[in-house]
């Protein structure tokens, strides 16, 4: 068995890029995930209400009742 040496195992990890791009895939899923969150958070309401609005018009359109 030959003996791995200190730079041998550097280079190797200098050459390995498979780690880094996974890191960043999941720094960019993450950034995506926070924008969503921060997306719905800020316009919940208002969307809330949007839907509530239809919904009411679409009620008294077909004659219905709550």
């Amino acid at each position: 068995m030959l003996p791995i040496t200190l730079s041998t195992l550097v280079g190797r990890l200098g050459r390995d890029k498979s780690g880094v791009t996974a890191i960043e895939y999941g720094l960019i899923a993450g950034a995506i995930a926070v924008a969503i969150i921060t997306t719905v958070v800020a316009l919940g309401g208002d969307i809330n209400n949007l839907f509530a609005a239809v919904g009411s018009a679409l009620n008294s359109a077909s004659g219905g009742t709550n």
